[in-house]
């Protein structure tokens, strides 16, 4: 019974080294926008939507270009390392990652938008 929770407690330790250690890293590779903020700065910078085409196309911030997460690996280099980089996606979470990649290529300039394009309510582009 002790060994079970033994087990536990070192399971629930190193899951919360893990966040913490994660949140660190995070707040270090970029900085969180307001959406005021966020509309002060990204017409100059290159404002990167990283949500899915499909998603891109249903409605997006107007001026931004669509590199998908999912793509990013391979399409980094399209993104100038010199200038700011505004990034947002749904909620948050790509573009978190996206910054932590970023980051680790030598990406300085990190901007993601505050709660993701869920809270967004400028102005929009939709592809029909």
């Amino acid at each position: 019974m002790a060994t079970v929770l033994y087990t536990i407690a070192t399971i629930l330790g190193l899951i919360i080294i893990y966040v913490l250690v994660s949140s660190f890293r995070l707040k270090k590779s970029v900085t969180n926008l307001t959406q005021e903020e966020f509309i002060k700065g990204y017409r100059k910078a290159q404002l990167i939507d990283v949500r899915e085409t499909k998603e891109f196309d249903s409605g997006h911030i107007l001026g931004a270009r669509n590199i998908p997460f999912s793509q990013l690996r391979q399409r980094y280099k399209e993104i100038r390392p010199d200038l700011p980089v505004y990034l947002y996606c749904q909620n948050m979470t790509r573009s978190s990652r996206a910054a932590l990649f970023l980051k680790k290529k030598g990406y300085n300039q990190l901007y993601q938008l505050q709660g993701g394009f869920k809270t967004w309510t400028g102005k929009i582009k939709t592809k029909n």
